[in-house]
């Protein structure tokens, strides 16, 4: 008898990796999509996986890889076409006949966000509900534990937390919880059909609280200081962020403030899946922080003066216009956007602990087994 094998994309991301390794650890053949052969692939290799190297926008790479494949992990890339992968990926799923997909979602989607990226989720949450056969469970996590971290060499140098969070309370998940949850749900998928987890860390904390931890850890007196959006924006530009990937930065990190991830968290989401507590968020930092390359690929600390040299380059980066770059390119721009918690019915939703979905009569998964193993062919 053989376990079912199950595909994992963007398994050489934070989350998605360590929903590999657990899966591997269960006995699962995995299947890991990657962009490219790195170092973070071949440790996946090394540890059991099989490595398929392709692109999730081309069509005859989702064939190929789902061949033989009976569930799967997807954990969309960061980018402006991400409704057309995450419904290339929907088809493609259909086509080659799966049992379930876990599908990582995000903890703020809603039609009437600010930012395409983010609607774009609302719009394919909905959507994969209406795949005839394949069934849904959703991962729809928020700001993770790795976010207060891009900072590094300020907070190691200077004993400063820049951001521009102001008070704003969260309970910051770690990348593997995230993973983990992916991964128990799809080893044993029957109990979870349909619903949504969004993964927390034990308790809410403010930056403030991210800096008293954060001087645990590094061994020096740690300060948060409030910025504005605008300013932490600069940084991400002189750091190589992309205008795409800082539209929507910005909008979140207001989010923060305002507290959309304060609503509805902690949840106990991490105890139910997994039977036991999430990790603290000072249990993630300081892995985060002994391994660098678990926050970003290529992150380090650096000396004093590199940090001193980044702060210039900062302060001489123009500061990024998103709202003009999503015009340029003919996004759609909102009369009356809403950040999450200003929307009464994501709030409504969120305090449920649930994703703001439409209605729908279909109910997924009903009088279907999945087989831990599956009986191997002649």
């Amino acid at each position: 008898m053989t376990k079912p094998r199950i595909l994992v994309t963007g398994a050489a991301g934070r989350n998605a990796s360590a929903a590999v390794l657990d899966l591997l650890g269960k006995g699962f053949p995995v299947r890991a999509f990657v962009r490219r052969h790195d170092a973070r692939s071949e440790k996946l290799k090394q540890a059991g996986a099989e490595i398929f190297v392709g692109d999730l926008f081309d069509l005859s790479d989702l064939r190929s890889a789902l061949v033989d494949v009976q569930r799967a992990y997807h954990s969309p890339p960061v980018a402006p076409n991400l409704l057309h992968g995450m419904m290339l990926f929907a088809l493609a799923a259909e086509e080659a006949k799966l049992e379930v997909v876990a599908l990582m979602s995000g903890w703020n989607p809603h039609p009437a966000h600010p930012t395409i990226h983010t609607r774009e989720h609302w719009i394919a949450n909905n959507i994969y509900r209406w795949m005839p056969t394949v069934d849904v469970i959703y991962v729809n996590p928020g700001i993770f534990a790795f976010m207060y971290l891009f900072g590094l060499p300020a907070i190691v140098h200077f004993g400063m937390l820049v951001g521009p969070w102001g008070d704003g309370l969260n309970a910051p998940p770690s990348s593997e919880d995230i993973g983990a949850v992916a991964a128990a749900v799809l080893a044993d998928p029957a109990p979870h059909i349909g619903k949504r987890y969004r993964p927390t860390g034990p308790k809410l904390i403010s930056p403030h609280d991210v800096a008293d931890v954060l001087t645990d850890v590094v061994g020096r007196k740690v300060k948060y200081r409030d910025v504005s959006t605008k300013m932490f924006l600069k940084a991400a530009k002189a750091q190589g962020v992309s205008d795409f990937e800082i539209g929507h930065i910005g909008a979140y990190f207001e989010e923060v403030r305002g507290g959309t991830y304060a609503v509805g968290a902690p949840t106990d989401h991490v105890q139910e899946v997994l039977g036991r507590p999430p990790e603290s968020f000072e249990t993630a930092a300081r892995r985060y922080i002994a391994q660098p390359d678990l926050i970003a690929s290529g992150l380090r600390v650096g000396t004093k003066l590199e940090a001193l040299a980044f702060m210039v380059k900062m302060m001489l980066t123009p500061a990024p216009d998103a709202e003009r770059w999503a015009r340029e390119r003919g996004h759609p721009i909102l009369r009356q956007p809403l950040l999450a918690h200003e929307n009464p019915q994501w709030r409504e939703a969120a305090v449920r602990k649930d994703l703001l979905l439409l209605p729908t009569s279909r109910a997924q998964g009903q009088q279907r087994s999945y087989p831990q193993e599956l009986k191997k062919t002649a």
